[in-house]
């Protein structure tokens, strides 16, 4: 059974920075693609960045480029959002989620756009205020 913890999160002024992390297990021998999702109260979710479990691909939302980053530390099954460079708009609830298949790799851009993530953390609020 997969299991996804987080850790992380919390308040920031704008400019600053924030690091969030989720221990996920229990993927076996599957495929997985695993990301981070946001929400907003009255907002649709948004997939922000996803990576699939062969590491070949990354996919950010365009809300996010070039601010934030999508690791995984693959040896303490850790997966690893990166914030930088903070705006209000940021903030939201994040969840990391995963997918999993037996047979097909699940792409980073799938997971983040089309897969309904099967497994979900408890989430962690982001607050970007001055």
């Amino acid at each position: 059974q997969v299991q996804i913890v987080q850790s992380g999160g919390g308040s920031v002024q704008p400019g600053g920075s924030l690091r969030l992390s989720c221990a996920a297990s229990g993927f076996g021998s599957n495929y997985y693609a695993i990301g981070w999702f946001r929400q907003v109260p009255g907002k649709e979710r948004e997939g922000v960045a996803c990576i699939n479990s062969r590491g070949e691909n990354t996919y950010y939302a365009d809300s996010v480029k070039g601010r934030f980053t999508i690791g995984a530390d693959n040896a303490k099954s850790t997966l690893y959002l990166q914030m930088n460079n903070l705006k209000p708009e940021d903030t939201a609830d994040y969840y990391c989620a995963a997918s999993t298949s037996r047979w097909w790799v699940i792409g980073a851009q799938d997971m983040c756009v089309s897969v309904t993530p099967q497994y979900w953390g408890q989430g962690t609020p982001v607050t970007v205020s001055a």
